[in-house]
């Protein structure tokens, strides 16, 4: 790994740059997780099983995304960011507006491949394009207010989808919940300056992607970050599809309900999570460079007896918040919320500091890619056919059932991180080293 050049002061410029790109990034999270909180309605007026729902918010969007994911990531790493990401997210959103139109299943899962092409051109070179935006001793804040998305995500899409659908109609969630996004992907076309490095465009124009590829998984501590973030990802798509329904079924709650209660209190806790999992590590890792996946690796820890008691504690509701009641469980998910997202903004930093420039697209998108296709993909419809194996027996409560197992995959996620640490340690000692 070379030396890091001398960075770019940062300039008001530089936040706008950074308020514009997580806003994108919290309607990339709106438009993929709209679905979930309406799962119900589409379920009752197309007659499709649980399993079916896990495909369209699941295997199809993920297969999709991960087939365009690196090519997309390569070509920002050659041609720039704002571009890929300004008509990723235009694309993204456009189709989404179109799901409300879907007059079938089938349309509604080609529909949602289109999200899912769109999508791929989003996630990756934004990180890139944050990670170039500020210097290292900043760069886990910073990539923390980035990835308030899926936080955010959250709040308003399962929030205010829930009341859309609940007032409306899940057509009307769709449309309503796409469109601005057309206008952020032309707000970061128009407004955002960005500098493209000449040591980017020189270095790696002639590489193949073949060779890119090799040397990328040639990276000590690399895999076992992919690895530690899938598997945190598998849970954490399957719980984000299936809260909802958890919530309707087990605890008797309406769409509204369980969208606000999911989105508004477990999207609030999560965005507190992620701020202050960014804020600890830029000050842990100035002590030992090993803090930047320690940090995941202990938070992650604290989520799977906090997620398990969520499934498996007994309908009962705790309170009301004026006309909302909570269940009991739930006050274990908003602890579950606050240490569960601690595993990404420490995974995409330590990306970061692995690779250069002309390279950390490409990384990024291979990380991204991995989480999609197996978070995504399996996450969801995994969770989805568990629960209609264990609906005979079980019946209304054996979702409950179906995310309690799956919850346990967060254990994975702690092994890897626990394995990558010390390759991390040593590869970025020997970076600091050659400085």
């Amino acid at each position: 790994m070379k030396p890091d050049l001398p960075h770019p002061p940062v300039t008001w410029r530089t936040h706008y740059a950074l308020a514009v790109l997580a806003t994108i990034y919290v309607f990339n999270y709106i438009d993929r997780l709209v679905i979930s909180i309406l799962v119900e309605p589409i379920k009752a007026e197309f007659a499709i099983s649980d399993t079916q729902i896990g495909l369209l918010s699941g295997v199809a969007f993920a297969i999709f995304y991960t087939l365009f994911g690196f090519p997309l990531g390569r070509l920002s790493d050659r041609i720039g960011r704002k571009p890929v990401v300004a008509l990723a997210c235009i694309a993204w959103s456009a189709t989404t507006m179109l799901c409300g139109l879907a007059t079938s299943f089938a349309l509604l899962l080609l529909c949602r491949i289109g999200v899912a092409v769109g999508e791929a051109g989003g996630t990756a070179p934004s990180v890139a394009m944050v990670s170039e935006l500020y210097p290292e001793r900043r760069r886990s804040t910073a990539l923390a207010v980035f990835m308030m998305g899926p936080s955010l995500g959250a709040v308003i899409g399962l929030g205010l989808g829930g009341w859309i659908a609940q007032t409306y109609g899940w057509r009307i969630a769709f449309i309503a919940i796409g469109a601005p996004g057309v206008l952020l992907g032309a707000l970061l076309a128009l407004t955002v300056r960005t500098a493209r490095p000449a040591a980017r465009r020189k270095t790696d124009d002639g590489e193949a992607w073949t060779t890119t590829l090799a040397t990328l998984l040639r990276t000590p501590s690399f895999l076992w970050v992919i690895a530690a973030g899938t598997a945190a990802a598998v849970t954490g798509y399957a719980m984000g599809t299936w809260n909802p329904s958890f919530l309707i079924r087990s605890h008797g709650l309406d769409v509204k309900q369980a969208g606000l209660l999911v989105g508004l209190g477990g999207g609030l806790m999560s965005t507190i999570g992620t701020l202050t999992c960014g804020a600890v590590t830029d000050r842990l890792i100035r002590r030992d460079r090993g803090w930047q996946l320690g940090v995941a690796a202990i938070a992650c820890s604290l989520s799977v007896p906090l997620g398990v008691a969520f499934y498996l504690w007994p309908a009962g509701i705790a309170f009301h918040v004026g006309g909302l009641p909570v269940p009991e469980a739930f006050l274990f998910y908003l602890a579950f919320s606050f240490t569960a997202t601690w595993w990404s903004v420490p995974c995409f930093g330590a990306m970061s500091h692995l690779f250069p420039p002309q390279r950390l697209a490409q990384a990024t998108s291979l990380f991204v890619m991995s989480i999609t296709l197996l978070g995504v993909g399996l996450g969801p419809i995994l969770a989805g056919g568990l629960s209609d194996l264990l609906t005979p027996g079980l019946g209304a409560d054996a979702l409950r059932y179906a995310l309690a197992a799956i919850v346990s995959l967060y254990g994975v996620t702690v092994l890897c991180l626990l394995m990558a640490i010390p390759r991390f340690r040593q590869q970025r000692s020997l970076a600091a080293a050659v400085v």
